[in-house]
């Protein structure tokens, strides 16, 4: 989908940072706005200031670990327009910084049942009204550069749930029709409201990366990026796990035989068509 003029597009957690940034990028593309989130005071602020961009918007609050308000939220967004066309999980926490054996688990409940379980409901309870619509459609989940390679140490529960946010990505690309497209943000250290402000002020404004991601959203790419020197991290962990395979297990003839693709083609077949029958 690269024309969003009169589409419209649900973002939760739309209320200030990225999820703000989508909704006046989409907005100026002539996109009508729903946004979510659980401060009801930051969602009228956000309107507020679509509407003085002569963005057509409206909001709903709720909470994205509770299946239940993801359901409302998607039941106001057809009352209002009769259709959705794009969805953005994107509302997402982060837990004070901690080493993983030190970390309350209570911390990593808290960031799953966001980062995860709202990307989770999110993307079911959209995307099978999405299919039962019959029109193209897109899932944008919000994941992080921290879906590519691990940014920081003391940040195991942060970067855990992103890896979660690119695999469940990557799997619903493979399941759902064709006329509904899935894709992976992957913001690198953007500023919003996710951090303490001190820590916040280095990263690259919000503005710039939406300019970027926008970019690439329109000419439907799958992974959409933005820091450049990110790939640097990302050769390293490549490089390192290359030296390995090439070392103790090289390619041989005849290794496809262990591949699990191949062990199940039958079963894969039978959920292809599956697919194409939703289809």
């Amino acid at each position: 989908m690269k024309n969003f003029n009169d589409k419209v597009v649900v973002i939760t957690g739309g209320a200030t940072g990225i999820g703000f940034g989508f909704a006046k990028a989409f907005g100026k593309e002539g996109a009508k706005i729903v946004i979510s989130a659980r401060r009801e005071n930051r969602l009228q602020e956000a309107v507020a200031g679509l509407t003085e961009m002569d963005i057509e918007a409206k909001y709903l609050t709720a909470d994205v670990t509770k299946r239940e308000d993801v359901e409302a939220l998607a039941d106001f967004a057809w009352d209002a327009y009769g259709q959705v066309d794009v969805i953005i999980n994107n509302a997402g926490m982060m837990v004070p910084h901690s080493p993983v054996l030190d970390m309350p688990i209570e911390h990593f409940q808290a960031i799953m049942n966001v980062n995860v379980f709202g990307v989770i409901h999110g993307s079911q309870v959209f995307g099978k009204r999405f299919i039962e619509q019959g029109t193209p459609a897109v899932i944008f989940n919000i994941g992080s550069e921290n879906s590519l390679f691990h940014g920081t140490p003391f940040n195991g529960a942060y970067v855990a749930t992103k890896h979660s946010v690119r695999a469940i990505t990557i799997s619903l690309r493979e399941e759902l029709p064709e006329f509904i497209d899935v894709r992976l943000i992957c913001p690198g250290f953007v500023v919003s409201e996710l951090g303490p402000e001190e820590n916040m002020q280095h990263g690259m404004p919000t503005d710039e990366f939406i300019d970027i991601a926008m970019e690439q959203i329109k000419a439907n790419e799958f992974y959409v990026v933005s820091h450049a020197y990110n790939i640097v991290h990302i050769d390293e962990d490549h490089t390192q796990l290359k030296r390995v395979y090439e070392t103790y297990v090289p390619r041989y003839e005849g290794d496809v035989q262990y591949d699990i693709r191949t062990n199940i083609k039958p079963i894969l077949e039978q959920m292809l068509n599956h697919k194409l029958r939703m289809s």
